[in-house]
């Protein structure tokens, strides 16, 4: 699975609008409100690089409102519920 960190310019005045759009779309796993140079953040995940182009500048670049993205390719992804998942593996409850 690969995983793509997606920062995203709106316009100002339609940003929940946009982000449950951008929320809605097949492969988009969540999308963060934030304040700072962006207003989204949508954390993107699919099976292929390949995929990448078909949700971003495909899907999520054509949403009316969106004004450009900033993607980021994770190398690996760490995730404390994974480590715990990790570490309890053979151990009874």
């Amino acid at each position: 699975m690969i995983s793509a960190i997606v920062l995203i310019k709106t316009s100002v005045d339609r940003i929940p609008e946009i982000a449950e759009q951008i929320a809605a779309l097949e492969n988009v796993s969540e999308v963060f409100s934030v304040t700072g140079t962006y207003d989204l953040i949508a954390m993107v995940r699919v099976k292929q690089h390949e995929d990448l182009a078909e949700v971003i500048p495909g899907r999520i670049s054509k949403i009316p409102g969106v004004e450009g993205t900033d993607t980021h390719v994770a190398f690996r992804t760490y995730s404390q519920h994974d480590l715990e998942a990790a570490f309890a593996i053979g151990l009874d409850n």
